[in-house]
């Protein structure tokens, strides 16, 4: 099973690291593609000139391949009324650390079915692997991108967007379970939260599909990729495991909350963002959660009222709103340089 990545991405271990946009690096990524493993960085929030940039950036530290990841959510549609009743929903928080809420909500960046600039950018830049999260972009520019060489990638958490997945030719799916950190990759979360968990999930997809599978979701050292292997997986893709690598962008707050083990909780919410996403429970879990009598701007849209809150929560000192995404494997995560994680998790792997 493991040959299967090895001949799709050129690399010597089933280890993808995931794509976390604000966390992942070129400096990460290029630490796990020179161990063995796939790097990867987000560029689903960046404009197209920050995406060639760091995709530049990457090629500088290392000469193996990586991925890059973009969104493809169904483009925000703004709706006044809804932002304005979110942000007076909000209003009081803002009143809390003496900060003024946004005006309005504007859309932090487009979806990348909606951006063929960025198409252009990654035809003409060809990476070596494209990923896709949130659906898929249109038929034609799956078809060109694998024309142009690249290996293309996208996350499913069900069945049958793992099947839609292999009916648009893609070469890989990434079957990503309740368990993991960040945003769900849904392709329509009015369906509801993800309540696939990945093991189950993994199963299912590789009884079906025949392209390979990876699994992605609370899988955090060799025992938990050799689980998800025997249940058909050809490697794991892992988020949280790499969060505590000095090569990572969190900050110091983020890595003291995933140390912090005995009392770390994660669960998924959508009003940080307007998309489920599971994080490291916090005020915005325990006070704004469940509110039923107001609905959520769309995503990104949404988000934009979400990070203004983080922003005025933590220049008032205040640590009550970060939305720090993690997985619920996170209390086994290690801190150590990335590339000897990936060993390590090779061994690990090797020995069980």
């Amino acid at each position: 099973m493991m040959s299967q990545l090895e001949d799709l991405f050129g690399i010597a271990h089933p280890i993808i690291q995931a794509p976390m946009v604000g966390v992942s690096t070129p400096r990460l990524a290029a630490a796990v593609s020179a161990a063995g493993g796939l790097g990867s960085i987000g560029l689903g929030a960046s404009t197209v000139e920050q995406a060639r940039a760091m995709i530049g950036q990457t090629r500088a530290l290392t000469s193996e391949a990586f991925n890059v990841n973009l969104f493809c959510h169904r483009p925000a549609h703004a709706d006044a009324s809804l932002e304005n009743a979110w942000l007076g929903h909000l209003a009081h928080l803002f009143v809390e650390f003496d900060a003024e809420p946004p005006a309005t909500l504007d859309l932090p960046y487009p979806s990348f079915v909606e951006n063929r600039a960025m198409l252009d950018m990654l035809l003409m830049e060809r990476p070596a692997v494209v990923s896709f999260h949130f659906g898929l972009p249109p038929q034609a520019w799956i078809d060109d991108l694998k024309a142009a060489g690249i290996r293309l990638l996208a996350t499913a958490t069900t069945l049958s967007e793992a099947l839609a997945i292999e009916r648009a030719g893609l070469h890989a799916v990434i079957a990503q379970g309740q368990e993991a950190g960040g945003h769900s990759g849904v392709f329509e979360p009015t369906t509801g939260d993800p309540d696939i968990s990945t093991l189950p999930l993994v199963r299912q997809i590789s009884a079906s599909c025949e392209i390979s599978v990876i699994a992605a979701g609370g899988i955090m050292d060799g025992r938990g990729i050799r689980a998800a292997m025997a249940l058909g997986a050809s490697g794991v893709q892992m988020g949280t495991a790499f969060i505590l690598c000095p090569e990572s962008a969190a900050d110091d707050t983020y890595r003291k909350s995933l140390k912090q083990a005995q009392t770390l909780e994660t669960r998924i919410t959508s009003v940080i963002s307007g998309r489920p996403a599971r994080g490291i429970v916090d005020r915005w879990w325990l006070e704004v959660e469940g509110v039923a009598a107001h609905h959520l701007p769309a995503y990104p849209i949404a988000y934009s009222a979400g990070k203004a809150l983080k922003a005025a929560a933590r220049h008032a000192g205040h640590n009550g709103f970060n939305a720090h995404w993690a997985g619920q494997g996170a209390a086994l995560a290690r801190e150590l340089p990335a590339g000897e994680l990936v060993v390590q998790l090779a061994k690990e792997l090797s020995v069980i």
